[in-house]
């Protein structure tokens, strides 16, 4: 499908125009995060699953395997900043594109974070799982997973395996985007619903945590994703597409709470007629977002990081750090709300504290 097609464009245009402004530059800048906006220190820690009960949908001679990344406030906090990738998956995604200039390999290895490491605050945080757009590795979303843990919750990006540019196994296997041969978005909208149904049986065995409430956010298709997890799995009560298209539209009235925030070309009627069909569908509370001066990309890590190379993304001329505060505040009023029980006057109407967000429906 064309739209599924423009994820990867997406994301190729935006490392493509990093690295070709690093080579630019005698020392490129080191490459960091905004810090996160809670109060709260963070910590971190990756998981490695394997879903003995499931062939892999990409490669079915082999069982399902997922990277997670887990973060939230911690008491303690020690050793050294988290990795936002390894070096064999910062080389593999620069080196996919083979018409950008040379960069150092680790460039995207050396990207500054805050997470460190150090025991929850608690056992029973509020959940908020992060599902990535497509061929994006599960850390285009760390700024995000950073800043609400920094408020209080535990937050999971789920690296869906094949369907990123790299991942890298703790045994060094590095697997790159099958999934991107085959063209196949409702294919992979059915398995991340799968991964992330597996992901949250696996997690009380696999770490001390008890979530007492569980949001799903997503990016691109891992937007499409929370709607199909909201249909499929009771634990999930709310959930977020951050630009996606609906793979396929939803048929189905989904009777949580579900908002759906874009670029201005995800307004009503406009090129994306997935939301438009979707939308009478979302029959619980709902909101239809979008935030003037973004591109695909803006909801992600990439706005910021290709910014600090002194360029922004294709079509996005609001600036990273505007977005990412858009995008920080909004995502976790609606999970103060709906995991928290805490009203939001932010998402009851437009507000002169961001101009930028146009509220179509309510």
């Amino acid at each position: 499908m064309r739209r599924t097609l423009l994820t990867t464009a997406a994301l190729s245009m935006g490392l493509a125009m990093l690295t070709s402004t690093a080579t630019a530059t005698a020392a490129p800048p080191q490459l960091a995060l905004p810090e996160p906006s809670g109060p709260l220190p963070i910590a971190h820690t990756r998981l490695h699953l394997v879903d003995h009960d499931r062939a892999d949908p990409w490669v079915p001679q082999q069982r399902r395997e997922l990277m997670a990344t887990l973060w939230y406030p911690t008491a303690h906090p020690s050793g050294q900043a988290a990795q936002y990738l390894t070096p064999a998956e910062s080389r593999e995604i620069l080196h996919h594109f083979e018409d950008v200039p040379d960069v150092p390999d680790d460039t995207l290895s050396t990207t500054r974070t805050h997470a460190r490491t150090g025991p929850p605050t608690s056992t029973t945080l509020p959940l908020v799982v992060l599902s990535p757009g497509f061929s994006h590795p599960r850390a285009a979303l760390t700024g995000l997973a950073e800043d609400l843990a920094s408020r209080g919750y535990a937050v999971a990006a789920i690296g869906h395996n094949h369907e990123s540019r790299a991942t890298e196994f703790p045994d060094g296997r590095l697997t790159t985007c099958i999934a991107c041969e085959a063209n196949d978005p409702e294919k992979v909208v059915r398995t991340r619903a799968d991964d992330v149904g597996f992901f949250l049986d696996e997690l009380p065995r696999t770490t001390p945590l008890r979530p007492n409430r569980i949001a799903m956010v997503g990016h691109s298709i891992g937007g499409a994703s929370a709607a199909q997890v909201l249909h499929t799995d009771p634990r999930v009560s709310a959930g977020i597409n951050l630009d996606g298209t609906f793979f396929p539209a939803l048929d189905q009235d989904l009777d949580r709470p579900f908002m759906i925030v874009g670029t201005p070309k995800h307004r009503p009627h406009g090129t994306d007629e997935s939301w438009d069909t979707s939308w009478p569908h979302l029959t619980d509370w709902r909101r239809w977002l979008t935030v003037s001066g973004t591109s695909h990309s803006s909801f992600t890590d990439f706005s910021i990081l290709s910014e600090q190379f002194g360029i922004g993304l294709p079509e996005e001329p609001l600036d990273g750090h505007r977005t990412a505060e858009i995008t920080r505040d909004y995502v976790a009023a609606f999970l103060d709300q709906h995991l928290r029980a805490t009203p939001q006057p932010l998402l009851e109407g437009p507000t002169n504290t961001y101009p930028e967000v146009t509220f179509h429906h309510h």
